[in-house]
């Protein structure tokens, strides 16, 4: 039976033992510990020198590398240089393989759990190999070897500062500071500094026994990646709050094996010298053995995946919201408020909102930022697309630094110049219009709506609903899919667009996918509008008036896509027997925190929605970009939607959401309207005779 020993400098409070049979030999472990006394391990390696076979320091790596440079860890070295007959391993070549596999294991069973996280690491120069690993999925990288091991309250921001550090760093790393300066301001302003870091990141990468004395506030929904974490430490990082310990290092007869005391037993099993083991060596060992890093969750599985969505202000209105400007505007000319819209635009963005709560029925949750721009609809059309890019681009990179892994494009920042495409081809981040949603939100609504009005005729089977269907913008990107689902459930359907030969085109490739579509076409909409019995408007017309809402027929559903909206409220409010409906908000699910955005609570617009969907479903991909809207993915986010709990929300109008009595009254004019617009019918006139003639005569003057 051959001896392997794990001597560490951490509490002695963690040993074990335990006899197993590895790879062909019997061994007997046992880790010792020496509560930090570095004379102490010494002793031990030269009382074990003798007795064991091989032994594992669990102490940092004696040397690593960083870029082309070597580094040796002097008190590491030290221990290792003791003279003795075992095998010496500080398990670093072991420990980085765990390490990285754990992470890149951790992203693809996660869903791209570290698309641009925000991740500290206490030490880049010891971990490189996990730092190169995690820049694969992230640039939001910080590392604390400054602060940490010279005092200096500085974090290193990047892969490029570690390396220029680095060339450095074999210079200053024998420095140690005074006695007296370790209660002086500089020592508190660098734990100050470390704290708000850990604060800020998503992910932490520390020795464990680094961790201990931090607590809830810097802990508390992070994701930590360490090693040898037993279960009295995972109860310590469940009492503060930690989602995630991703852990380099496998267990085995119920204790957690560190790199150094595994990588002893190899060699120990194997008779070889550190040196001597090859990767493959341990690729081949780590697969017999069937090994693996663990991915737990001391609180139980939660993810929370994070997205930003860039808003802009509509229109003047909107800038009072905000208290000066509010009061200003009473006393001040028009002329100022204009001189602020056009001012407003060159603003660069801020953060508006931070959304939390939104929480699927799969157990993810998602977080963001509503990043506000400047510009209202008369300023970016005023602009050429690139300055809105530039924009957009400029929210795109706060939103990386924020951590967010997907942005979506709000109201008309998604239709300028080709909607999306060169901002997805520029931007650092994954980019949704939200189109797709916003396209099936708006006939989810139209049909629940004409559903509860109770006005048109339904089909017995799956056939179309016998109604008329007009779409307004139809060549637009979101009007080009409400026509073609609308060919699946209306009889007839009307397209309006004044880009005429855009609207044959459309017509054209909609009878190659429903050949037997009834399509009508128009420039205008007043020609047909009259027997509509619903309506979409999708235009971008920038509050230009598209249609006349007298013309239309009493009881029609008018749904709104359009922002700001084609209907104003004084629009509306001519038509008491028709329900505009401002298209198809949607309820998120889970209890949402966020401002004020104009709906209710808990309620997003679909464009908006749509981005929530792919953060929860992990879907990190620009996925509705440019004006040709594939309405596969149309129906592909509305089933991902109901997924993760996505519903209608209740039908909005200019005036709010519509209760079941504001229905029943436009459903009750409508009737009205309807009945005296109709022609009078002739009344049945009763024969005074029974003779067949009589009755003949009689049935040949009914209607």
């Amino acid at each position: 039976m051959k001896q392997v020993v794990s001597i560490s400098l951490g509490s002695s409070s963690q040993d074990f033992e335990f006899t197993t049979p590895f790879l062909g030999s019997v061994l007997k472990v046992r880790r010792i510990g020496t509560n930090g006394s570095t004379s102490a391990a010494v002793k031990l390696i030269k009382q074990w020198g003798k007795k064991a076979a091989a032994i594992g320091l669990g102490v940092h790596k004696d040397h690593y590398k960083v870029g082309a440079r070597r580094f040796v860890e002097k008190d590491s070295a030290q221990l290792t240089s003791v003279a003795t007959q075992a095998a010496l391993t500080t398990g670093g070549r072991l420990g980085d393989i765990f390490a990285e596999w754990a992470a890149r294991q951790a992203q693809i069973r996660l869903g791209g759990y570290f698309s641009n996280a925000r991740v500290l690491m206490f030490s880049g120069l010891t971990d490189y190999k996990l730092a190169l690993a995690l820049s694969e999925y992230t640039s939001n990288l910080q590392f604390a070897d400054p602060l940490l091991q010279l005092g200096v309250p500085k974090l290193l921001g990047s892969l490029d500062a570690l390396h220029l550090y680095a060339t450095g760093a074999h210079y200053v790393r024998d420095w140690s500071l005074p006695a007296h300066v370790a209660s002086t301001p500089v020592k508190q302003w660098s734990q100050f500094v470390l704290r708000r870091a850990m604060h800020k990141a998503n992910v932490v990468v520390a020795p464990v026994h680094e961790l201990d004395e931090f607590g809830l506030e810097e802990l508390a929904g992070k994701t930590i990646i360490t090693a040898t974490v037993n279960d009295e430490r995972l109860q310590q990082f469940a009492d503060k709050g930690v989602h995630t310990v991703i852990d380099g290092a496998p267990v085995m007869h119920g204790h957690v094996l560190g790199p150094n005391l595994l990588d002893a037993m190899i060699l120990a099993a194997t008779g070889k010298q550190p040196h001597e083991i090859e990767e493959d060596d341990y690729l081949d060992i780590i697969h017999s053995l069937g090994l693996e890093p663990r991915i737990l969750h001391p609180n139980g599985f939660r993810q929370v995946n994070r997205f930003a969505f860039v808003i802009h202000p509509l229109s003047q209105e909107y800038f009072k919201k905000v208290k000066p400007i509010e009061l200003l505007s009473h006393v001040s000319p028009p002329i100022l408020m204009n001189s602020l819209e056009k001012a407003m635009a060159y603003a660069p963005p801020f953060v508006y909102s931070k959304v939390t709560g939104i929480k699927s029925p799969t157990g993810v949750e998602a977080q963001g930022w509503l990043i506000s721009v400047g510009g209202t609809p008369k300023e970016i059309m005023r602009h050429s697309p690139e300055f809105t890019y530039r924009r957009l681009l400029d929210a795109a990179a706060m939103a990386q630094r924020l951590g967010a892994q997907i942005m979506g494009l709000g109201a008309f920042t998604k239709v300028v110049g080709d909607a999306g495409l060169t901002v997805a081809r520029r931007a650092c981040l994954p980019i949704t219009t939200g189109n797709s949603y916003s396209a099936s939100g708006a006939l989810w609504a139209a049909h629940d709506a004409m559903l509860r009005l109770g006005l048109v005729t339904l089909p017995r089977n799956k056939g179309r609903i016998k109604s008329k269907a007009m779409v307004v913008g139809a060549t637009g990107a979101i009007g080009s899919v409400c026509a073609r689902l609308l060919t699946r459930v209306a009889q007839e359907v009307y397209l309006v667009s004044p880009e005429t030969a855009k609207l044959l085109a459309l017509k054209e490739s909609m009878l190659q996918e429903t050949p037997d579509a009834k399509i009508y076409l128009s420039a205008s909409a007043d020609r047909d509008i009259g027997a509509m019995d619903i309506i979409v408007t999708a235009t971008s017309g920038a509050g230009k008036k598209v249609l006349d809402i007298m013309k239309v027929k009493p009881g029609c559903v008018i749904t709104d896509v359009a922002r700001p909206l084609d209907l104003p409220p004084s629009e509306v409010a001519k038509r008491p027997d028709v329900l505009v409906i401002e298209s198809g908000e949607i309820e998120l699910p889970g209890d949402v925190q966020m401002k004020n955005i104009g709906l209710p609570k808990g309620v997003a617009y679909a464009c908006l929605a749509e981005t929530i969907v792919l953060a929860l479903e992990g879907r990190f991909e620009n996925f509705t970009v440019g004006r040709a809207i594939e309405w596969e993915k149309v129906r592909e986010i509305y089933k991902l939607g109901l997924k993760h709990g996505m519903k209608l929300a209740a039908i909005s109008g200019v005036n709010g959401p519509f209760s079941d009595e504001d229905i029943a009254r436009v459903r009750e004019l409508a009737l009205a309207a309807r009945a005296k617009a109709a022609p009078a019918q002739p009344r049945r006139v009763r024969a005074a005779t029974k003779t067949p003639a009589r009755k003949r005569a009689a049935r040949s003057h009914a209607p």
